[in-house]
């Protein structure tokens, strides 16, 4: 299967939507984490984050050990208001559900047929140009 992380246009500029698929690749991941730690460094307010999984294969290894993809993740506890993830694997929707226990991020799971009361909690939809 292919690998892919990319970005879903937003109609809220606050608002930091990705679809994942298939196998995470450590580029793909660096990538998302640039664009991350450049969201954080152009808001000075928090901003929310909403990761779809599909037919998701899990990540290459070593793909998360990158510095920037470190430094993103650090980021995020003090960068991220809501973070949503739809259609995480079983694994990974445990884990959120107890680090949003513990972190000062707002942590929300949905199953892939939630996606609209995903996006309904964000205030946004899709949208065909960038935000």
């Amino acid at each position: 299967m292919s690998q892919f992380v990319s970005r879903i246009p937003v109609d809220k500029a606050s608002v930091y939507a990705f679809e994942i698929t298939g196998r995470v690749s450590a580029d793909a991941m660096e990538s998302m984490a640039k664009q991350m730690n450049a969201a954080f460094d152009a808001h000075e307010e928090k901003v929310d984050m909403l990761l779809l999984f599909r037919d998701f294969e899990g990540s290459e290894f070593g793909a998360s050990f990158d510095g920037e993809v470190i430094s993103s993740r650090f980021r995020a506890l003090t960068n991220v208001d809501k973070y949503v993830v739809v259609g995480a694997p079983d694994s990974a929707e445990t884990m959120l559900d107890m680090m949003g226990a513990i972190i000062p991020v707002e942590t929300h799971t949905f199953d892939l047929e939630e996606l609209n009361q995903a996006w309904a909690l964000l205030g946004v939809s899709p949208s065909t140009t960038p935000a």
